[in-house]
């Protein structure tokens, strides 16, 4: 596999860099790091230029990127949403790279390609937060240039491991090609399993919008939890009357703000409730009985009519108390 590789980047040179990194960085599952490696090490023996192989593949970046911050503009929350829709790993979803977002700030479009889930979102988000196009493409593209030159320079740095692993494929060849084809048949496999798995947990506790609606108009309201990150919010800075903000990063510092004899219902705006039925599960796993996701979310909760408030509290500091809308410290 790695020798047909090198053949098709000897034959085609910087039109397979260049398209390889741009399918990769609009989210097709067709590794670019591989092909770099090897652009890199033909670099290093006088094949292909070193510049023309580093400018096709950070054009290429910024173009993916360019195209993905354009759709968070436009579309904000909603590509988020779809991201997370597709996503193998929905129990992290969207939520953990939005967390990793806030956590470093604009500067996360520079190390953004260094993180696996982060990579992808970071453009859309930073179109969706409005970040200003010059500095986006700045950063993206310094970002751009440190991936792209790790790539390449693992393989002018690793020139005759290269060498020795493509005189390896010329001698295995088509067992190569099934062996490595099979492992990935496998992870995707398995990582299906799990998105199965995790949206089969907890389906059958989830309740709906008009009962919760019910219930919260009967006098014996549920507790109900926002989990969703500050940048979910502040793209649909709505929430649902008298709801807690916690984030499903921070449940577990505010298990001991909770009541245990109360019900329980938490909600985001994730496909499937991702990150409630997260959160829900790490409290059942703390000892919590009577926790429920909202079945829809926020989303079902507007579609049908519902009340809302504006969201004006949100609580991440460890150890804080939970406040909600008019309500008192619990």
């Amino acid at each position: 596999m790695t020798n047909d590789l090198s053949a098709i980047v000897s034959q085609y040179g910087l039109a397979v860099v260049f398209g390889n990194v741009l399918l990769d960085q609009i989210g097709v599952p067709l590794p670019a790091i591989p092909t770099l490696v090897v652009a890199g090490a033909m670099a290093e023996n006088g094949e292909l230029s070193l510049l023309a192989v580093v400018a096709a593949a950070v054009v290429a970046c910024v173009v993916a990127d360019s195209a993905w911050y354009m759709a968070g503009r436009y579309f904000g929350n909603r590509v988020m949403k779809t991201l997370c829709l597709i996503s193998l790993t929905p129990d992290s979803c969207v939520s953990e790279t939005q967390s990793g977002f806030e956590r470093w700030g604009i500067n996360a479009l520079v190390i953004a390609k260094f993180v696996p889930g982060l990579d992808l979102i970071a453009p859309p988000l930073a179109g969706a937060t409005g970040i200003g196009w010059v500095r986006f493409l700045l950063l993206t593209t310094l970002g751009s240039a440190l991936w792209v030159g790790a790539g390449i320079g693992g393989g002018m740095l690793f020139e005759p491991q290269v060498e020795r692993l493509l005189a390896h494929a010329r001698r295995f060849g088509t067992i190569a090609i099934i062996a490595i084809g099979a492992l990935l048949a496998a992870y995707v496999a398995f990582k299906w399993w799990r998105r199965r798995s995790f949206y089969a947990m907890l389906r059958g506790a989830r309740i709906s919008v008009d009962e919760l609606h019910r219930l919260m108009g009967a006098g014996d309201a549920p507790l109900v939890v926002d989990v969703r990150t500050p940048t979910a919010r502040a793209m649909q800075p709505q929430s649902i009357p008298g709801a807690l903000c916690v984030t499903l990063q921070s449940i577990g510092e505010h298990v001991k703000d909770l009541s245990r004899d109360r019900d329980i219902v938490l909600y985001c705006t994730c496909p499937n409730e991702a990150s409630a039925a997260q959160a829900a599960k790490l409290l059942i796993d703390a000892g919590f009985a009577r926790v429920r996701p909202l079945l829809g979310g926020l989303d079902a909760w507007l579609a049908a009519g519902h009340p809302v408030d504006p969201v004006t509290v949100e609580v991440t500091r460890p150890g804080a108390a939970l406040v909600g809308p008019g309500r008192r410290p619990i």
